[in-house]
């Protein structure tokens, strides 16, 4: 299946509620099922993400002696933080997922477990799911870890460090990628009354216990995703006309991908902070090159990829280094789909790459061109933004795989005067 996707006057206007963090969400998730004292959680991710995280916890309450097999599906975010929640629960447990999870490494986190006192195994490839996890106490301690790994590995470690028997001492070799995903999670920490310190190059966090605030019903409130609003700032910036507003943004934000605000100032998009939202206008183009380190901000690359193609803006892109293990290689995917448009992806190492400019195909093309999603959710969403430009129609192949993070993102396409024809 694949949509075909067109907007006839080319202008977005209206308003959006946007999803929450599936990001948020995961984390709130674990330290729910390690806290001692209940709340609730407002504002779910709708996700498929989120949904397997709250299947697997529930599931995982029951213990089988028999069956206990956990499938994640393309959840990454579930794979690595379940794998850390499981190592410090009694009792043994599988968890595998997609032919794609399969081949997506996870051998820096089960490293780091096993030097913590967890008993890991893998069932298939060495450094790959599935995995046998034998769960029990751990000891913690400390641990080395280079910098450039997942922040998703460290973030899963600092999750359950609260109830490591001597805390957890993370020493990392080189700068940290992703700090922004690491700063979230030590504030959920501290919300939850768990203390951490972040000096250097260290991360310290003692034992301790998850506590809630102590204040009458209290539930904590995810609050929508940044990353979604992305293919939104996208769309603003290749539109001939704006006025949008985009509900349930915060300024003051835990996300680190809120940095797209700033980032698409230089694409011609101005941000005005409203109550509960963001409204948000063209502006002027500021650069005729467009440069950008992603190592804090990995999920924006391919949008704003897409978005400098069209403006045909030539753009250097550094620290996309994490890009390769995704849900799929993520820059080989956008230099094969851009290509079809006229856009030439030079990849120079395994964290840069340029854009060229040579000539964009948009306004020549009269067929529509067909996009492959690779299962990836954002490379659906980053080219579907192209339905908005000179483009008289765009397909995506296999639109469903939104479902990843975005289950309602079709559907707010079509509120905004998107038409999607589906086809065979």
């Amino acid at each position: 299946m694949k949509f075909c996707i067109s907007h006839p006057t080319k202008k977005l206007i209206g308003t959006i509620e946007l999803t929450t963090s599936k990001s948020e969400s995961n984390r709130a998730l674990i330290i729910q099922a390690l806290c001692s004292d209940p709340f609730e959680i407002k504002g779910l991710a709708d996700a498929d993400d989120t949904k397997v995280m709250v299947s697997i916890l529930q599931s995982a309450k029951t213990y089988n002696q028999q069956e206990n097999i956990y499938d994640v599906g393309a959840a990454g975010t579930a794979m690595r933080f379940l794998t850390a929640y499981f190592s410090t629960l009694e009792g043994t447990r599988i968890i595998t997922g997609t032919d794609r999870m399969k081949k997506r490494p996870i051998g820096i986190l089960v490293n780091a477990l096993r030097e913590l006192g967890a008993s890991i195994d893998y069932l298939e490839e060495e450094g790959f799911p599935p995995l046998k996890i034998n769960g029990r106490t751990l000891k913690g301690g400390e641990i080395e870890m280079n910098g450039n790994v997942s922040s998703q590995f460290i973030s899963a470690l600092l999750l359950i460090s609260p109830k490591l028997q001597d805390g957890l001492v993370i020493k990392f070799n080189g700068a940290v990628t992703s700090r922004p995903y690491v700063k979230m999670t030590l504030n959920m920490l501290k919300e939850f009354n768990v203390h951490a310190q972040w000096r250097d190059n260290f991360i310290s966090v003692d034992k301790q216990g998850y506590q809630i605030k102590n204040e009458p019903g209290y539930t904590y409130k995810i609050e929508a995703d940044w990353s979604a609003a992305s293919y939104w700032y996208g769309m603003v910036a290749l539109s001939k006309e704006a006025d949008f507003k985009i509900m349930g943004l915060l300024n003051s934000s835990l996300q680190g991908d809120s940095i797209v605000a700033d980032l698409f100032t230089f694409l011609g998009v101005k941000t005005e902070y409203i109550e509960n939202g963001i409204r948000l206008t063209k502006t002027r183009i500021k650069d005729e090159h467009f440069g950008f380190n992603f190592s804090d901000c990995p999920d924006l690359a391919q949008t704003i990829a897409v978005v400098a193609s069209a403006l045909k803006i030539p753009a250097f892109f550094n620290g996309l280094h994490t890009l390769q293990i995704k849900e799929t290689d993520r820059v080989g995917a956008l230099k094969k789909e851009l290509k079809k448009l006229g856009t030439e992806i030079e990849i120079l190492n395994e964290s840069c790459i340029n854009i060229k400019y040579e000539d964009f195909l948009i306004d020549k093309i009269t067929e529509p061109i067909s996009i492959s999603t690779y299962e990836d959710h954002r490379m659906a969403m980053a080219f579907s933004m192209l339905a908005i430009h000179d483009l008289n129609s765009i397909c995506i192949e296999h639109p469903e795989v939104v479902k990843k993070s975005y289950p309602d993102f079709w559907k707010d396409f079509k509120k905004v005067g998107f038409e999607i024809k589906e086809m065979i």
